[in-house]
This record gives structure tokens, sequence and C-alpha cells, in this order.
């Protein structure tokens, strides 16, 4: 049974080019300077929530594991220099943009380097403040995987919705944006409608990463122009990500919410962790939905690009199809390192998961801290549907504490060693 006390980071940073910038120097006024720069941004966007989101910052520099902080932990960890505080972020700990739990207060860690751009940089930083202050909001934290966004129609009818958010951003009148909307909307409502149970699913990660993202966004203080710059950019750089079970919200939801803010800017006000947030943006849009979304006519989808997409996911599938089969040998069929999860705190990209079905979901990186030790993966990883374990290649080297594989090494502490079931002829760690 998955143990109730475990942490998910997700270091996912939505469409911000920070991955590959060139490492600024970190320079104690510029980390002075950036907190006053998020501490006045959360000032006046103070109306967004009513509710001031400026809280306790953690910045990690993920090479060195330094850390510059606005406040003092409770454990004296970090130590004040000048106007901020400085530390070392133990190795137990994730490195993650994340909320989370350290040195007796609720964090909100960014990874450096900062994005160069003001907005993207007040877009980050508050969408994770947000989450340090949305259980005081009323909004759970869910990641729920949307798994059906990993099969073929369900990748088409989301890009198909995209395309229509991508021309109602675009639109030179009130009557064309408001018909793109309501494609994109049919889009979504047809694409739940083939996978029964999806709505309830992706509405989870909405009101958890969509509303997060969405206050971001709004508290960056861009233009119009710039906002729909932005929203251009984020559409055309999340198509090309490997996967969009776990990432789609980012970019949905501050687009339609940014739509609905035009007539009523403080509707966020007024949704709750029980909104279906589909409903509540068809309502406030004024949209009408077909009755039969059965079907879609086809020129409503070569409007959209339909026939390009299509013909895209069905290549994609097919390579999708052998992956898995490879996958599913690794893992479950050849012998492998099976490791149980006890107090697990896990880190992991969700833009490039697959999923095996009722077998689990195959994470290419992740890092695993747990009682047992320290799991770094760089190649692939199963974690089981219910993360109660994950799944490694078979060890090769066994160096004392430290245990090496095919992309993957783990540091173990304690009374752990490395076993096997003559069974099934898999690796297992003991307890000693």
């Amino acid at each position: 049974m998955l143990k109730k006390y475990f942490t998910l980071f997700l270091y996912y940073i939505c469409c911000i080019p920070v991955w590959g910038q060139e490492k600024q120097p970190v320079d104690p006024a510029y980390i002075s300077r950036y907190f006053k720069e998020i501490k006045k941004a959360t000032e006046q966007g103070f109306g967004v929530w009513n509710k001031d989101l400026y809280g306790n910052i953690l910045l990690v520099d993920p090479a060195t594991r330094q850390l510059y902080s606005n406040n003092p932990d409770l454990n004296n960890a970090l130590k004040p220099n000048h106007d901020i505080y400085q530390g070392t972020l133990p190795d137990d700990i994730n490195i993650a943009n994340t909320s989370v739990r350290w040195g007796g207060k609720v964090w909100a860690m960014i990874m450096l380097p900062l994005p160069d751009d003001k907005y993207e940089r007040v877009n980050l930083s508050v969408h994770e403040l947000f989450h340090t202050a949305q259980a005081s909001l009323g909004f759970a934290q869910n990641n729920k995987e949307s798994k059906h966004l990993d099969q073929k129609e369900g990748r088409i009818f989301l890009r198909l919705e995209l395309q229509a958010l991508k021309k109602a951003i675009l639109a030179a009148t009130a009557n064309e944006q408001k018909k793109h909307l309501s494609n994109a909307l049919m889009f979504r409502k047809h694409r739940n409608l083939l996978f029964p149970g999806s709505d309830d699913i992706e509405n989870q990660l909405e009101l958890n990463e969509g509303i997060a993202e969405y206050t971001g966004f709004a508290i960056s203080g861009r233009t119009k122009e710039q906002a729909k710059m932005h929203f251009i950019s984020n559409v055309e750089t999340f198509i090309e990500n490997p996967t969009y079970v776990r990432s789609f919200a980012y970019v949905t939801t501050p687009i339609y919410g940014y739509f609905v803010s035009l007539k009523d800017k403080n509707w966020n006000r007024e949704i709750s962790a029980k909104t279906n947030l589909t409903d509540f943006f068809i309502g406030k849009l004024n949209i009408k939905i077909p009755d039969d979304l059965k079907s879609i006519p086809d020129k409503v989808i070569e409007e959209y690009d339909g026939l390009s997409i299509i013909a895209q996911e069905k290549s994609r599938d097919e390579k999708i199809q052998a992956k898995i089969a490879e996958y599913k040998a690794r893992f479950i069929e050849k012998p492998h390192f099976e490791i149980i999860f006890e107090k697990m705190n896990i880190s992991f990209d969700p833009r490039n998961i697959l999923s095996l079905e009722d077998k689990g979901t195959v994470y290419p990186n992740v890092r695993v801290t747990d009682n047992w030790g320290i799991l770094e993966v760089n190649k692939a990883a199963l974690i089981s549907p219910d993360w109660g374990r994950i799944s490694i290649d078979i060890p090769e080297k066994i160096n004392g504490s430290t245990i090496e594989g095919d992309g993957w090494i783990l540091k173990l502490k304690g009374n752990y060693k490395v076993g096997k079931d003559e069974k099934d002829r898999n690796y297992i760690l003991i307890k000693q």
C-alpha cells in the first residue's frame, strides 16, 4: 500500500526558457533586488485573491545546492548576509520548482538561474508562491496523470483545442474570437466524451497547476500585446513536449482565464476546489456547445490544421507502441531491480513521461530520496500505479553503499543492502 506521507516535486517550468540559460553569477545584491521585485509584484497583485502571496522563498543553485532566502529558517541553517540569508540544501531534499516544507517552514523553492525576462521571472515566482498559499485559499494540491493524453485520440483533440485557442488569441473581432473559443471547448468536450472520467482528472490538474499558473500570469503585469505573445509562445513550445499528461494545464487554464478576465477580472475568486473549470469557463464566456458531440465535422477539424495533426499523431503512436513494448520487457517481463517506497520524496520532469497503461508510468529523469537512501535516474524508471515502488534495470556494479546500473546510481544508507529474489530473479532491497 502506498504510504500516505510522501512529497511529490515537479520540476516543470512551463514554456520558460530557463534550461540552458547562461548561468548568472550569484550576487547577494542581485538576489536582494529579486526579493524586492517579487514583494512589490505581489503587493500590487493583492486583489487577485485579496491576499498578499509574498512568503518564504528559497532560491537554490542546482550545481552547488547553495541556498538564498528572504527569511530565516527555524533551525538556523540559513545565515544572514546583509538583507538575505544563505545556506546549503541537504542532500535528502530534492531540488525543484515547487513548494517544500523544510527548516520548520513552508517555502516556495525556485531553481537558479532565474529567467532574464522580468515578466517570466515574476510569473514563475508567483506560481510557486501560490502553491505555498493554496491550502489557505481552499485548493488541495493534486497532480493526477491524464494518461489519455498519451493516447492518439487524446493528443489529437488537445492539439486541436490549442490550435483553436491560438486563433482566438489572434482573432481580429469579438465574433471571430468567440467562434474559436467555442470550437476549442467543443474539442475539449469531445475528448472527454471519448475518454470517460477524463474531465475530472483534467480538472484536478487545472485547479492545481492551472490556477497557480494563471495567478502567476495575472500578477506578472504584462500588457495585452505581451500577453498574446506569451500565450502563443507557450502553446507552440508546449506542443513540442514529448508528453502532455502532467503539463497541459500550465497552458490551457491561463488562456481561458485571461479571456474570462476581460469580462470579469475577479472570476477566480468565484471558484473552489469543487468547481468544474470547463463548465465554469463555458458559462462565463457565454458559449453554446452542441448537444451531439459524438463526432466533429471534418471541415471544423481541417480549419485547425487537423489533417496534419492527425498524420503526426498517427506516426508518433506507432513509435510509442514500440517504446511501450520495450519498457514492458525491461521493467516487467525481464529481471529488474524493484525498490519499495517507505517515506519517499520524488522529483521528476513531467514533460517526457510515458504511461504503460495499468502497469505504471515510465519517468526518464527522476530523483528519489527515502529511508533507504538516494536514487538518481537519468535514463528510465517505472513507477507503479499506486506509487508504492520503482523499478529500474538490474545492478551492474556494487561498491559498498553505492550501487550503479545503466543510467542510474543508488546511494544506500542505514542497514539496507541489495538482495535477489530467486523465485522471480528480480533484485530487491533488504533491510538488515
